[in-house]
């Protein structure tokens, strides 16, 4: 899918989301989804990715599978560069401060997000690199 085709499908997600309370059908069909506002890391831009989550115990946490490529997500850079965020979950929104897992807690996370969401562990299969996971930290009210 070219750059444009998936900006298109993301911004129809978004509008979708917004329109129905925090769900979307077609494939984010039944899945928790969040609304990610990042900043770019090379542009300063603000943009939004649409992510099927993990909501455990109260905290959420983010993949950045890009479907199993061998490369990062944009979105997973901006994080790393800009980890300062705004999510939107249900019909909530708030700020986050972007957490990056690893070792055994990274994989503990990963395995309950694919025995919830398989395709998370095909994703993880067709690639040497090990899918990111990140905690979307709450800031204090």
């Amino acid at each position: 899918m070219d750059k444009q085709a998936f900006d298109e499908m993301n911004r129809q997600v978004i509008d979708e989301f917004r329109s129905n309370g925090g769900t979307a059908g077609g494939i984010f069909e039944g899945k928790p989804l969040v609304l990610v506002h990042h900043i770019g890391a090379k542009s300063g831009t603000e943009r939004i990715a649409p992510l099927v989550a993990l909501l455990d115990d109260g905290r959420v946490y983010v993949f950045a599978s890009k479907g199993g490529s061998d490369t990062h997500p944009d979105w997973y850079h901006n994080l790393v560069a800009n980890p300062v965020v705004t999510v939107e979950l249900g019909t909530e929104t708030y700020r986050a401060t972007a957490r990056f897992l690893d070792g055994a807690e990274r994989d503990e996370i990963y395995a309950k997000h694919v025995a919830l969401e398989p395709q998370f562990g095909d994703y993880q299969r067709k690639t040497t690199r090990v899918i990111p996971v990140v905690e979307l930290v709450r800031a204090a009210a």
